[in-house]
């Protein structure tokens, strides 16, 4: 893929399995990016991992990165418990920051950083990849220019008991460091928070980039041989139905998806493991001439395309197509939300939730 002249460099902190399945061969390969440095507290994986991908300097502590002048914005790759601390590090040293989804565990943290970030006038974008699939870009332009009113949005996050027999099957085999910094307990070990954090977060970002802003949400949770699922009533803030379905994980293929009932057509998509960086299969149809349209979306490299619209947003000053911090905000409300509302057995506002899941 042939690189553009003026390119955004990058350092990536933390060498661990997202990085190596997404962030290192999208720096590699983005047309508008160079990779500056990889950081990572085990030197086995840094020196491993930046040799390969050519990184021009390899990190060991954080804080040096941050101090090259040379490196323009950094791509957090890191738990959870450490995305807010390491994007406020990163803002303090004037870099731009693309930080893994979740934005951060707790609504306080994340209102703080937001707010750093409008202070700073700097790039923070949120790694919400969907934003960047050809077939749910083409559902929102239908939204935006043709359907009109939305009646009701239906979506859907299923994981499936069989997804790693299906991904190790096209992924490298991850490698492990001896010194890996982990969050103090087991971020795994209550399993209806590590779900939310992880999986659910995609499906309310999926649901708010199509449905715009959510209000409140009823959500109900059931557990049953080690399966966990939500269904989540979902108030959009222009007055459309929604309903939400997290399930973790289903006897069956992965399934993942949405429906949209508009008034001028409709869209049902079909979302694929992100693995297989295969563009979602959106039929749209056209109230006006009854027929049905879909997109082929041949690049379906959505971490790659997001990391060129964070480096175009920052380079070229276009608008920025990715999530941004109130984006990252809202997500975590929303997940905070559905907590609560399984905890109270009511329905629960957004603006008046507070601390995690």
């Amino acid at each position: 893929m042939r690189k553009e002249e003026h390119r955004l460099r990058v350092g990536i902190l933390g060498c661990g399995p997202i990085s190596q399945f997404a962030h290192l061969e999208s720096a590699q390969k983005a047309r508008n990016v160079a990779l500056r440095a990889v950081c990572d507290a085990d030197e086995s994986l840094a020196r491993r991992f930046g040799g390969f991908y050519d990184a021009e300097r390899i990190y060991l502590d954080y804080d040096e990165m941050l101090a090259d002048e040379s490196v323009d914005a950094v791509i957090i790759g890191t738990s959870d418990a450490f995305h807010v601390p390491a994007s406020r590090k990163a803002l303090a040293a004037g870099k731009h920051v693309l930080c893994e989804k979740p934005l951060g565990v707790t609504i306080e943290e994340v209102k703080a950083l937001a707010e750093e970030v409008k202070q700073s006038r700097l790039v923070l974008q949120v790694g919400h990849m969907l934003h960047f699939d050809p077939g749910i870009q083409a559902a929102r332009k239908f939204i935006d220019e043709e359907m009109g009113q939305m009646l009701a949005l239906k979506a859907w996050y299923c994981d499936s008991t069989h997804r790693y027999d299906m991904t190790d099957a096209v992924q490298p085999m991850p490698r492990q460091g001896s010194r890996v910094i982990r969050p103090k307990g087991d971020p795994k070990a209550n399993r209806q928070q590590y779900y939310l954090l992880t999986h659910g977060c995609h499906l309310v970002d999926l649901a708010r980039f199509l449905g715009g802003p959510i209000t409140a949400m009823r959500a109900r949770h059931l557990e049953r041989f080690g399966a966990h699922s939500w269904f989540v009533d979902t108030e959009f803030e222009n007055g459309s139905l929604g309903h939400l379905d997290l399930t973790v994980a289903i006897r069956m293929d992965w399934f993942e998806g949405f429906q949209i009932w508009g008034e001028h057509g409709s869209a049902l998509g079909k979302i694929f493991n992100p693995w297989y960086y295969k563009s979602a299969e959106v039929d749209i149809f056209h109230e006006k001439d009854a027929s049905t349209s879909r997109v082929l979306g041949a690049d379906g490299h959505f971490y790659r395309r997001q990391l060129e619209g964070f480096a175009d947003t920052i380079l070229n000053h276009a608008p920025m197509t990715g999530a941004n911090a109130e984006d990252g905000l809202a997500s975590v409300q929303a997940m905070v939300a559905i907590a609560r509302s399984v905890e109270l057995g009511e329905r629960v506002e957004l603006a008046n939730v507070k601390g995690g899941v």
